[in-house]
């Protein structure tokens, strides 16, 4: 008989293999965790439950479809597609959003306020932890021309003195990890523009 200690890919293989009860202890195993996070988000109950559910019937269909490679992520990759489902609420949320056909006005369904958006800040969020996910993956030399060039803002001038190597060395390295970055995003299905 399973239980909740068994390892995250011994379930899934379980669950994978015709057992739904391993599935249900992988829940069981993670919803405070998930569920916590989407309801910091969403800030409402019924909502985050919802949205708690869908993520749990992506995941199930991903794993029917094979769409989750074994790697021992897999509560990383649940938040990836929980956080994708709270953006999708946002997105949909702002669509419906502008004004109510009803015959009271609200002021409040037409003004935006001036902090950033919820949708934006998370997109934000989102992209710049999977950019440093990817940038971290690189070879440590393209790496930190990446980092030097972007993070810190400095030319490639200085960046080859730092390094000591030529700027053509500098700015070769800076090609192959961009390069390189969007391999990586092809290979983890991350959806990134990387100019």
């Amino acid at each position: 008989m399973m239980c909740i200690k068994q390892s995250d890919q011994i379930l899934i293989s379980s669950y994978l293999n015709g057992d739904e009860s391993a599935f249900e202890l992988l829940i069981r195993k993670h919803k405070d965790k998930v569920f916590a996070f989407i309801l910091s988000k969403i800030k409402n109950y019924n909502v985050a439950h919802d949205v708690f559910q869908d993520t749990f019937i992506k995941v199930i269909n991903s794993l029917k479809r094979g769409k989750y490679n074994e790697e021992g992520k897999f509560i990383p990759w649940v938040m990836r597609i929980a956080h994708n489902l709270v953006i999708d609420h946002f997105r949909k949320q702002n669509k419906t959003r502008n004004i109510a056909p009803t015959d009271k006005f609200d002021i409040f369904d037409v003004i935006s306020d001036n902090e950033n958006n919820i949708e934006e800040q998370m997109i934000k969020s989102q992209i710049n932890s999977e950019i440093s996910l990817l940038i971290e993956e690189l070879p440590k030399d393209q790496k930190e021309v990446l980092k030097m060039r972007y993070y810190k803002d400095l030319s490639f001038k200085e960046i080859s003195e730092i390094t000591n190597v030529s700027i053509n060395t500098a700015l070769g390295r800076m090609r192959y990890a961009i390069l390189n970055l969007r391999k990586l995003k092809d290979k983890y299905n991350i959806k990134l523009e990387i100019s």
